[in-house]
């Protein structure tokens, strides 16, 4: 059995980890810790809070009594709004906490978008434009070519956490661009796990979405591959190599 450990802010789509815990079909186990979040706000101010130290830190603990190989702190816009470097820094103070190999969902991204082979993407977003521009800077900063960015404008995880396909299709179709390899959803709140294969036969590319990029991530520090084709292309793609 392979314990993956997962730092989830407050409660929105959580529920997506034991749907792909399922959808894995094998000995992995999704453990997640929810951190408090202070304010619920796409708001610099308040993501800067949100992916805090000491907010991180008060998590860890359980997940390493529970047998974490791994651990990732499952949100990306608590993690690139503080920049390449910065979020470089809150992965290397959450791994001396942990005393775990860890990452974040802001690099997991950097890194699921090498691994599915592609390099011109298109950003479907939920947050306000400002937010969403700062995703792109990251991506930029990893090498990816943002062609199109493209924010829904809403500012709590609350309201993502209650959108349904139908929401989460309109989104990914709207920030699609005709010469994006791939198309980028970048929210741990919005529920993706059980439509990231219709999203790819909507669009007929790779889709990497938050929840799904995270799990990968996890699997990709404790040195696990594994096949899971309802996940989509990045759980069946061969390896490319690493950023």
């Amino acid at each position: 059995m392979t314990a993956l450990g997962f730092l989830y802010p407050g409660h929105s789509a959580e529920d997506d980890y034991p749907r792909m815990e399922q959808l894995l079909g094998s000995d992995i186990r999704l453990d997640v810790v929810h951190t408090d979040i202070g304010e619920d706000a796409h708001r610099v101010d308040a993501l800067l809070e949100m992916g805090s130290p000491e907010r991180l830190a008060a998590g860890v603990e359980e997940l390493r009594l529970g047998g974490a190989e791994a651990v990732v702190w499952a949100c990306t816009s608590g993690s690139f709004v503080y920049g390449w470097e910065g979020a470089r820094e809150q992965v290397r103070t959450l791994a001396r906490a942990a005393g775990l190999p860890a990452s974040s969902t802001s690099f997991a991204f950097a890194h699921a978008v090498r691994e599915v082979g592609v390099r011109r993407v298109a950003v479907a977003a939920t947050y306000p434009d400002d937010v969403a521009a700062l995703f792109a800077e990251f991506l930029a900063a990893a090498g990816v070519e943002v062609l199109s960015v493209r924010g829904a404008g809403i500012i709590t995880a609350a309201e993502v956490g209650t959108w349904g396909v139908d929401e989460v299709l309109a989104l990914a179709r709207a920030g699609d661009h005709p010469d994006a390899e791939a198309v980028l959803l970048p929210d741990t709140a919005l529920h993706t796990a059980s439509h990231v294969t219709a999203l790819e036969r909507e669009l007929g590319k790779p889709v990497l979405t938050a929840n799904q990029v995270t799990v990968w991530e996890c699997l990709r520090l404790a040195e696990r591959r594994v096949n899971a084709p309802g996940l989509g292309e990045l759980f069946t793609r061969e390896p490319v190599g690493r950023i």
